[in-house]
């Protein structure tokens, strides 16, 4: 059976990533890509359907866990009655051929080891064809293969490998787990301790660029190690999360496919990374972009594949009951084929910023923002799905009109500012007009807030934006009355629900857990209004809400004190990577920017 979500640390070497059990139970890895077939997928079933478990034999007295130093190599350090043993978990960085290490080290008197290998293709369905070879074993099906080296004697009986050994204080014992194409020889071992070592070194080198200096440093610095873990290192491009279908309640049916690059959440994380010293990310990403929404602007996505794919077909897999039985699992995302015009204004906002930056912009770069804007002075008026991705009729949504209002904001200054030619007077008065038909249609004045849809009557904590992007001040009644309304109806325990759900309007059954980016959101909110010490207590609330090593999913349940959603994801780190920023700003001498500095840092 699964763990719970929080009972899950992850590592990965920016191309894919697993996650490790507080029982040394790895539940969910895909390789050789974020998006690739699981191979491990007891996440979303159970054993049978894929795990590499590595723990003592005997009875754990107390387990302990954390990464080491600044990077992405997990400790899990078990006691029992015999002794004490450090399993050491990581995936090397930088190498072409994905490869799980896994070290045990005794520290302290003899331990014996027992190891459980359930290699399952085809997230779960595919058993495959285990063969011997010098060294370890090969389990090959269809395209793909994986092979293990160790020096450890191996037990090999009905497709599943099994071992039991001892380790006394001061031995090592390595296992290493290498992907490779079936119709190739296995790769050559890396020498475990060795890649240890040069992982250490790889996330030193990159995490020594940062140069954040304000409060909660190691909070901020691991948000900003899972964000780099979650940026597919050959092309720049930006994934939601490292899995699939963990629901947003349990047992429901809200559960969907995160493996991709979401144009809005990577603006965000860009946002984060570039505003923390790492402008290599930023540039990176820019190039993906350019290769990634190539062509007519009315082909334009929402969100692609970690190379740019365009289809993201979703379909269902029978075979797996899903976590705590919330099915069904997806792979593949229809949202894809949305309208959501907040994505334009989050593209034009993040070039902006980047130029802001002074970093170096492609020429290309302006040809695609006009050819977006000029998509988009024909698309504004239109409904949408929105920022949530409803699956019911598209509507009106007030975010999705701020949004566009912003991306004709962002065209202008990049005219005044920069220097580039464009149609100056004509984005300025569909500016001027979006403007004045959201604080009309998108406004109830009777209630003094803004509202989700026009006319409509729910609210949307998207709104909490509106000062953020600049759209209006932090001050405005009508910002400061949003705000109160969203405190006061879209609230669960202190925390931020997206919105209140609706089967008419979702498309989909009620009921979810409150939306961790959101309360982040709250944050900067309050922040901007001037009510800091309220802030930094909802501020304080959500970092206790981090697991063990640090590590946030999309939601969070506050009766049952469970994380929910796809994990670990990477707009909540985002959100709490900008909230410390804009917080930190407004408790100390940099009060005065503050307004500036959140919406630099939001978008």
């Amino acid at each position: 059976m699964a763990g719970r979500i929080e009972d899950y640390a992850f590592i990965g070497d920016a191309r894919c990533a697993a996650l490790v059990g507080r029982d040394g139970s790895v539940d969910w890895a895909c390789m050789p890509r974020f998006d690739s077939d699981a191979c491990f997928a007891a996440l979303l079933g159970d054993e049978r359907h894929g795990r590499w478990q590595l723990a003592p034999c005997d009875a754990t007295r107390a387990a302990r866990r954390c990464y080491r130093q600044d990077g992405l190599v997990l400790e899990t350090t078990f006691a029992t009655e015999r002794g004490v043993v450090r399993v050491i978990d990581f995936m090397p960085p930088g190498s072409r051929t994905p490869h799980l290490v896994r070290v045990v080290e005794c520290v302290k008197g003899a331990v014996a080891m027992a190891m459980d290998l359930r290699i399952r293709f085809g997230y779960g369905a595919v058993l495959p064809w285990v063969q011997r070879m010098p060294g370890g074993v090969t389990a090959l099906a269809g395209p793909d293969a994986l092979s293990l080296f160790t020096d450890v004697p191996l037990t090999v009986e009905d497709a599943t490998v099994s071992a039991e050994f001892t380790v006394a204080e001061g031995q090592k014992a390595s296992l290493v787990l290498g992907w490779h194409p079936s119709i190739e020889a296995p790769a050559r071992s890396v020498d475990a301790l060795r890649a240890l070592d040069d992982a250490d070194a790889w996330w030193r080198g990159w995490c020594a660029q940062c140069t954040y200096e304000g409060d909660w440093r190691e909070d901020v610095m691991r948000s900003l190690i899972t964000l780099r873990a979650l940026t597919f290192l050959p092309t720049g491009g930006i994934i939601a999360a490292p899995t699939t279908s963990l629901p947003e309640r349990l047992g429901g049916v809200r559960n969907w496919d995160y493996r991709y690059c979401w144009l809005r959440d990577a603006t965000f994380t860009l946002l984060a990374l570039l505003g923390s010293g790492f402008r290599e990310a930023a540039a990176s990403w820019c190039g993906w972009l350019l290769r990634a929404v190539a062509g007519h602007p009315s082909q334009l996505q929402i969100m692609y594949g970690a190379s740019g794919e365009r289809r993201l077909s979703e379909i269902e897999l029978p075979w797996l009951p899903g976590y705590e039985g919330s099915a069904p699992v997806r792979i593949g995302n229809a949202a894809a084929g949305q309208l959501q015009l907040d994505v334009f204004g989050e593209v034009m906002n993040c070039i902006y910023q980047a130029r802001e930056d002074r970093m170096a912009i492609e020429e290309e770069t302006w040809h695609l923002q006009r050819a977006l804007l000029h998509f988009l002075e024909k698309t504004w008026q239109e409904p949408d799905s929105g920022i949530w991705e409803v699956r019911g009729p598209r509507q009106h949504f007030t975010h999705s009109k701020v949004m566009s209002w912003v991306a004709f904001d962002r065209g202008v200054r990049t005219i005044e500012r920069f220097g580039q030619d464009g149609p100056l007077d004509r984005w300025r008065e569909i500016r001027d007009e979006i403007h004045r038909e959201v604080c009309e249609k998108g406004f109830d004045p009777a209630r003094n807030t803004f509202t989700q849809t026009y006319g409509g009557d729910a609210l949307d904590a998207s709104l909490l934006r509106i000062p953020l992007v600049g759209f209006l001040p932090a001050d405005d009644p009508r910002v400061t009355g949003t705000l109160r309304a969203i405190q006061r109806d879209l609230s669960e325990d202190g925390l931020i629900l997206r919105y209140r759900g609706d089967a008419a309007r979702d498309g989909l059954p009620a009921g979810e857990g409150v939306f961790l980016a959101c309360s982040f959101w709250m944050v900067d909110a309050l922040a901007m209004s001037g009510r800091v010490e309220a802030a930094r207590a909802l501020f304080e609330r959500l970092l206790a809400l981090k697991n063990d090593v640090g590590l946030l999913s999309e939601e969070y349940h506050p009766r049952e004190k469970r994380l929910l959603g796809n994990f670990p994801q990477a707009l909540s780190h985002v959100a709490l990577v900008n909230a410390a920023r804009n917080l930190s700003a407004a408790m100390g001498p940099a009060a005065r920017g503050q307004g500036a500095q959140a919406r630099r840092a939001v978008g």
